[in-house]
């Protein structure tokens, strides 16, 4: 393996390294590594290749420059849609891709607080992420510390056979404890991928912890790229909402296994966002031995977040008539296979478990074994078909 440290291409600490560190890209060898070494080394965009390793020693950081001049923006896509967007720290073209690595014990730093607001302020696109990798065939990231994106902090999309290990995700709280100025910050969106699994990671998240995703409305529908076959084993979550899936899921999302996880003070363990215009489909998704609780008052329900463990086909709504049905059509989601095993909560922000369907195509065959959830709320369930509650324990603060 050829390494091609970015020190030998003329990067330097204390100056912006764009253009010595996409040069190391540029001219890494099939099977090479660009290494970033220990230090603090600054840049805009970079965009990596097929069959390469970005590799962060211990001690390195890569950091957004927080100049948008250095963030172009282009087609990218946001929320389920293409549209314009500025670049992001890590970036690949829209390209076919294979075999790509992130990996190291170092630091991606996406400045985002600076970006965030200049981003905004200026409005040319949608908000950078701080990694965003796309059409990609067999990616690694793997013991990288990846934090303050100006938006999702890592963006994987049409991308297959994805390993996620060890990889620790900041999105709310900065080093010293003070909080960043973001919003929107989810961990890592898995957005119309397939064969991912996500082992043995850390995330403290402003958002979705993780969120899967498929694509938005009659695009999503149009496309028909599923996210399918997705493990989520042994991660820890501090902060934030959980495991999530949709809201934009028009795609399609089936057999996603969620197991030996744990949520610490995050506002929920569980999130089906399958509401109507979506259409596209929920089927096969597991949450086994799992263990919850939130002690943190930061967030209540309402229209967006309904329970410790909920499934909602009135995501955004909090006045919507449940009882008034609606003609199906395209637009209408299919919820069909949702289990809960071994799983404990315990919440004081509100309810323990929601599930509501609705009433023109209820969500069928929601499942509960050995699940003891304590809230404040308790539960709730209305448009169901073929659930089975029997294995669920509920109590009330």
């Amino acid at each position: 393996m050829y390494d091609f440290n970015i020190k030998e291409f003329g990067a330097e600490e204390g100056k912006l390294c764009t253009r010595e560190i996409q040069r190391a890209i540029e001219l890494c060898e099939k099977g090479g590594r660009v290494v970033i070494p220990k230090g603090r080394f600054t840049s805009g965009a970079l965009y990596l290749k097929s069959d390469m390793t970005l590799f962060l020693e211990d001690g390195a950081y890569l950091l957004a420059s927080g100049d948008i001049a250095d963030f172009p923006v282009i087609e990218y896509a946001f929320e389920g849609r293409d549209c314009l967007c500025y670049a992001s720290l890590l970036n690949t073209d829209s390209a076919p891709h294979k075999n790509i690595t992130i990996d190291g014990k170092g630091t991606i730093d996406a400045c985002g607080t600076l970006l965030y607001r200049a981003e905004l302020d200026e409005n040319k696109g949608k908000r950078g992420r701080a990694v965003y990798v796309r059409n990609t065939e067999n990616l690694t990231i793997r013991g990288v510390t990846i934090r303050q994106s100006p938006a999702w902090c890592l963006h994987i999309h049409y991308c297959n056979n994805v390993t996620v290990d060890g990889v620790k995700i900041y999105t709310k709280y900065a080093e010293d404890g003070s909080r960043y100025k973001l919003h929107n910050g989810d961990g890592i969106d898995v957005d119309a991928c397939s064969q991912v699994s996500i082992t043995n990671c850390l995330i403290e998240s402003q958002d979705d912890c993780i969120a899967i995703k498929s694509g938005r409305d009659e695009a999503g529908r149009r496309v028909g790229i599923p996210s399918k076959d997705v493990l989520v084993e042994n991660c820890r979550f501090t902060s934030g909402f959980g495991v999530a899936v949709g809201s934009e899921m028009s795609g399609g999302v089936e057999n996603v296994t969620v197991r030996n996880c744990h949520f610490e003070n995050t506002y929920s363990v569980a999130s089906i966002k399958a509401i109507r215009g979506r259409g596209g489909y929920v089927k096969n998704i597991s949450f086994e031995n799992c263990e919850h609780f939130n002690y943190s008052d930061e967030h209540h329900d309402c229209e967006w977040f309904k329970g410790a463990i909920y499934v909602d086909g009135f995501y955004g709504s909090i006045e919507a008539d449940e009882d008034k049905k609606e003609p199906i059509n395209d637009g209408t989601p299919l919820v069909d296979g949702v289990s809960f095993k071994n799983i404990s909560v315990d919440t004081t922000a509100g309810r323990a478990v929601y599930l509501c369907g609705l009433p023109e195509r209820k969500f069928k065959n929601i499942s509960f074994e050995n699940v003891k959830a304590k809230g404040k709320g308790g539960l709730k369930a209305i448009n169901l078909e073929g659930c089975k509650l029997d294995g669920l324990e509920v109590c009330e603060y």
